[in-house]
């Protein structure tokens, strides 16, 4: 990310360990485990950040909503670092960095846990997490388009998702993401990013190579290609139909 070099990765919603494991021997450079959209515990997203780091990947957990408790606990868990929704002000981006940097970064409070390695690597975790944990904020209302350039301005911001769908509603146009408002907004987040050499992202929900392409050509550098619960679903609809085809002739 600090290169701001193209990575691909995924989502995780199915609350499956094996899910997690197979998906973390796909190829993906990252995979995030969603907690806001999904009926994921801290205690399963613990496991599943093992697996995923386990295969050498890089976890990461998108968090239910911008709560340092909850960050604080993500992070002890084990993630590499967190993408969180609806930032919209700078202090919205500098109450995330608070709660995943230690002092005097940031406010998060010091405990033992995984991340910790249970105490035995406390000081060696306490040492790095603050420079190489990731902080990526979701950019998805109008209000966060208009106070872009001071969220990104916040020490401690890695990275931006663009949130299509919440980002149309805001305008009053729910889902309508070819409106010349939404593309209008999508763009001036695109232009303020390449300026600032801000890595940009977005979630390729529909598993289409063509969309992920696009994303590439225009510059976007963090991308999610769809989930493990979106491509389980397309392949089945897909063998489906055609076995329908065999089994009608």
């Amino acid at each position: 990310m600090k290169k701001n070099a193209l990575t691909i990765g995924s989502w995780l919603q199915l609350n499956s360990p094996s899910a997690a494991e197979i998906m973390s021997q796909s190829g993906f450079e990252w995979l995030t485990v969603d907690m806001e959209h999904s009926v994921t515990s801290l205690e399963t997203m613990q496991h599943l950040l093992q697996i995923i780091e386990g295969h050498n990947i890089v976890p990461l957990v998108r968090v239910g909503e911008n709560n340092p408790d909850l960050i604080k606990r993500v992070m002890d868990a084990g993630a590499y670092g967190i993408i969180v929704p609806m930032i919209n002000s700078a202090d919205d981006a500098k109450k995330a960095v608070n709660a995943v940097k230690y002092p005097p970064q940031g406010t998060r409070g010091v405990g033992i846990a995984r991340a910790q390695g249970y105490g035995r690597n406390f000081e060696e975790y306490a040492s790095v997490i603050n420079r190489e944990s990731v902080v990526i904020v979701q950019i998805e209302h109008i209000n966060a388009v208009n106070n872009l350039e001071e969220i990104i301005s916040v020490d401690g911001v890695d990275g931006c998702f663009i949130g299509p769908y919440d980002l149309s509603g805001s305008l009053g146009i729910p889902g309508n993401l070819t409106h010349i408002d939404v593309l209008a907004a999508v763009s001036e987040v695109e232009r303020i990013c390449r300026e600032r050499k801000m890595p940009l992202g977005i979630h390729v929900v529909d598993p289409d190579i063509s969309l992920m392409n696009k994303y590439i050509q225009a510059g976007y550098t963090l991308l999610a290609f769809s989930s493990d619960m979106l491509l389980l679903e397309k392949i089945c609809r897909e063998k489906m139909a055609a076995l329908a085809q065999v089994r009608n002739k």
